[in-house]
């Protein structure tokens, strides 16, 4: 009974625990493959940024325009000067040229010159050196070019001028002429005059002009004609009229004038002979 008991009990367990043969177990879990090596894919690189509309060229725009023409103009001077490093000694490509200065304005003498390494420049006036200052500008103009201003234009400054050009290669030079034109005028007249019966009497005039001024003086308004008493000198700064044995006719005004193509200058004087 016993056993049969545990039998009947392990068979009614069994019939509890069978599975419907229709009915399988699924894994709730999907069915996944094993991963599988392989290379990363490269990075993208950001896209390039757009400039802001300030960085932007206009290719049409004058001043670009302007800039790039300068642009190429350094360029081809760098390529100059570096073709002229095996040239050796300066040369002058361009020689001076004689320059008219009018009075009171400014003078430019320019020079083309080829030299490398960079050289030394001296200006000089009629064998004297001339310091870069107020009065002398040392100029130099890229690639090739040097120049020599001269300020505040007087007739002193009529001469000539020499550049000199020196590289550790040799030396070169060339000169020009500074040609001043100066209104004929009267810096100082003649003061008037005193004199006794008999004595001598002078005039004396300072005058300057670049052409050298005509000049010319007059007695009461007509011209003085010259002979041994009265006569009158033209130096390069003054004129100088003389009166030998002066008598009461010699007495009156008396004019001095000068005249050039750029204009003309007049000054007065009394003479009184008693």
């Amino acid at each position: 009974m016993e056993i049969g008991s545990r039998n009947q009990h392990v068979k009614e367990g069994s019939e509890k625990c069978s599975v419907p043969p229709a009915t399988q177990l699924v894994d709730p879990s999907p069915e996944v493959d094993p991963p599988t090596m392989s290379k990363a894919a490269p990075a993208k690189k950001p896209a390039a940024k757009a400039p802001p509309p300030a960085c932007t060229l206009d290719i049409n725009d004058p001043q670009v325009q302007r800039a790039a023409i300068r642009i190429q103009a350094s360029y081809r001077g760098h390529r100059s000067r570096k073709e002229l490093r095996e040239k050796g000694p300066p040369r002058v490509l361009e020689p001076l040229k004689d320059v008219v200065l009018i009075e009171g304005s400014a003078a430019k003498l320019t020079c083309r010159i080829s030299a490398f390494p960079d050289p030394f420049i001296r200006w000089s006036k009629d064998g004297k050196e001339l310091r870069d200052g107020p009065k002398y500008r040392y100029v130099f103009e890229d690639p090739d070019v040097v120049a020599l201003v001269v300020r505040d234009g007087e007739l002193a400054d009529l001469g000539q001028y020499n550049i000199n050009v020196t590289n550790p290669f040799g030396q070169c030079s060339d000169s020009a002429r500074i040609l001043v034109e100066v209104p004929a005028k009267i810096q100082k007249g003649p003061d008037n005059t005193k004199a006794r019966k008999g004595t001598t009497v002078t005039l004396t005039a300072e005058i300057m002009g670049e052409p050298a001024p005509d000049v010319g003086w007059t007695k009461d308004g007509e011209d003085i004609e010259e002979d041994d008493r009265v006569f009158f000198e033209i130096g390069s700064t003054t004129t100088t009229l003389t009166i030998r044995r002066a008598t009461p006719e010699d007495s009156g005004k008396y004019e001095v004038y000068v005249e050039n193509s750029l204009g003309m200058d007049q000054s007065f004087a009394r003479v009184d002979v008693a």
